[in-house]
């Protein structure tokens, strides 16, 4: 397999091009940002913590029927992933409130959501990732009706093989979001999943081991997701 020229370039991720037209090659950088790339860092170590973190939970998920880009891990900082039509869908699950959605509804933070809730945005930086519903998805052609319902059921299978993998950990998985998209006709989950696009709690302090450090100015970033992986099984060696 032969890495060619860079197709994108994400805030966090780029993407090159393979001699094989069905395969990418992911590479996780060491950029961070915030509030749709206003704020933007390099953190020392980020790009090898989220590659192998996501690795890791991509073939968990894998192994429990879930289909993936994930082919394997390439080196410290890449990893080889199916080239996918992406539907420009973010489908996010909520099972602690927090964040968006305090903010909108005005509810306590941390608060048990039962049953947990699923919400659709479109993925736009330009337009700060509206909400939308299925509705609006099918009127604009983001996604069909059948492809909307096998995400949702596809992110909720999601939710059951991670929130018991955190919480042997003693983690809390509040919220996640979630991209899919197309190969050869079938939904499969793309980008990736690391603490940059989830929040995980300590179970017993409530302490936020996610990129919300970040986001607040909470320093100890890297080593809140290394402690997280280190808590699943995860080496960083």
């Amino acid at each position: 397999m032969e890495k060619r020229q860079e197709l994108y370039a994400g805030k966090a991720k780029s993407v090159y091009a393979t001699d094989d037209p069905d395969l990418l090659v992911l590479h996780f950088r060491d950029d961070t940002s915030a509030f749709d790339g206003e704020r933007m860092e390099s953190l020392a170590r980020k790009g090898m913590v989220n590659n192998r973190f996501n690795a890791f939970i991509m073939e968990r998920l894998q192994a429990a029927g879930i289909p993936t880009h994930f082919v394997k891990r390439l080196s410290d900082t890449e990893s080889l992933v199916k080239k996918l039509e992406m539907i420009p869908v973010e489908c996010v699950v909520r099972n602690l409130a927090a964040g968006g959605l305090v903010r909108r509804l005005g509810v306590e933070e941390g608060k048990e959501l039962v049953p947990p809730t699923f919400e659709l945005f479109l993925k736009n930086d330009a337009l700060h990732d509206p909400m939308i519903n299925e509705s609006l998805a099918e009127t604009f052609g983001w996604a069909t009706p059948e492809q909307l319902a096998e995400m949702k059921a596809l992110t909720f299978r999601v939710n059951e093989v991670l929130k018991q993998l955190f919480a042997d950990g003693g983690l809390l998985l509040v919220d996640y979001k979630l991209e899919f998209g197309l190969f050869k006709g079938q939904i499969v989950l793309g980008d990736e999943f690391s603490p940059d696009g989830c929040r995980l709690w300590d179970a017993e302090t409530r302490n936020k081991m996610d990129k919300d450090r970040f986001r607040q100015g909470l320093g100890g970033v890297i080593e809140a997701y290394e402690e997280v992986g280190r808590r699943i099984g995860i080496g960083f060696d």
